[in-house]
């Protein structure tokens, strides 16, 4: 097999074909998609903007704590991120009547909007990180992804 190239430089052979690598750099180079495709088109958000936006959406309201463990985020970073989000309208943040120190989240109705842009940025990053691979490689690649992610399923 041919040593891959990579950042403009050669692979060296130790790695060459090693899943760890590979997905790190698929990792570097999908990030950096996001990220670009954020900066461009995203108006000040950025992709933990959009899963929480998107974990709201989907999941109703929820507290801070709540959406940090579900989606990942890390407690503090989901307070910056809410602050951004709410300073856009694109959440709201109330005190929950039975934890008076416990803030439930909501998304708005321009939070829902701006989602929907958002959906648009994710789908062009996806054709963007994909469009190498025929549509069954595509799937493909998602399902044994999947699997390396959850290997309970």
């Amino acid at each position: 097999m041919p040593t891959p190239q990579h950042d403009g430089g050669r692979v060296p052979t130790r790695l060459d074909g090693r899943a760890t690598w590979l997905v790190s750099r698929a990792y570097a180079r999908s990030s950096g998609l996001l990220g670009s495709g954020f900066e461009t088109h995203g108006q000040g958000l950025r992709s933990y903007h959009y899963r929480l936006l998107a974990a709201l959406e989907e999941w109703g309201p929820a507290s801070q704590a709540d959406l940090g463990r579900k989606t990942g985020i890390d407690r503090s970073d989901v307070t910056a991120a809410l602050t951004d989000l709410e300073s856009h309208h694109l959440i709201e943040r109330s005190v929950d009547p039975a934890h008076k120190r416990r803030k439930i989240v909501t998304i708005t109705a321009d939070g829902v909007q701006r989602l929907l842009e958002l959906d648009k940025v994710i789908d062009g990053v996806q054709d963007e990180f994909l469009a190498p691979l025929t549509p069954a490689q595509r799937r493909q690649l998602i399902t044994l992804l999947s699997r390396l992610i959850n290997p309970q399923h």
